[in-house]
């Protein structure tokens, strides 16, 4: 049981429309036992758009847990059903009016896997062709397109500070060579 935990007892403490919120009691390596709160969530992808000149496209967005707007890559969380796949074209079309004839999976990351269960898959899109953007209802976002070396250096500068972005910029720089 080297760095395994078995769980004794789970209670939902809390179940909303994003992700539930359990109070588990686990069994540690030593037999002592802990208390672990996890954010249960269905998982999301995110797909970082790159045109033939290695230009991509970002979204801009109000953040409300930290009162203000970041830099993002395209991204959504899973339906109920859905494949990662499928979820993220649908989100690329979505919030940025892309579709793409290349579509490259980057593999996954564990946001916060201390307490949050979330899985997010990265990928990368080529090939791209522009229909008519369609937001949610309760979405607010602006597009821009930026050179993917400015992008890099905003990663390492600190100032894209959304993990799932910083990850996916670096990965998709990485491939490309840029």
């Amino acid at each position: 049981m080297h760095l395994q935990e078995k769980t004794l007892k789970s209670d939902v403490m809390y179940e909303g429309v994003i992700f539930t919120i359990t109070h588990d009691t686990v069994e540690l390596e030593n037999g002592n036992t802990a208390i672990r709160d996890v954010l249960v969530h269905h998982g999301g992808v995110c797909v970082i758009p790159v045109t033939d000149n290695n230009e991509i496209f970002l979204v801009r967005q109000f953040r409300y847990p930290f009162g203000t707007v970041t830099t993002e890559v395209p991204a959504g969380k899973l339906e109920k059903g859905e494949s990662h796949a499928e979820c993220g074209r649908r989100e690329l079309l979505e919030e940025t009016g892309c579709t793409c004839t290349e579509y490259i999976y980057l593999g996954e990351m564990y946001p916060t896997p201390a307490y949050n269960s979330e899985i997010t898959h990265i990928y990368l899109a080529r090939g791209l062709s522009f229909e008519k953007q369609s937001l949610d209802p309760d979405e607010f976002l602006d597009v821009e397109k930026i050179p993917l070396s400015d992008a890099v250096q905003l990663v390492m500068d600190g100032k894209i500070k959304d993990g799932k972005t910083q990850v996916a910029i670096l990965k998709a720089a990485r491939i490309l060579g840029i």
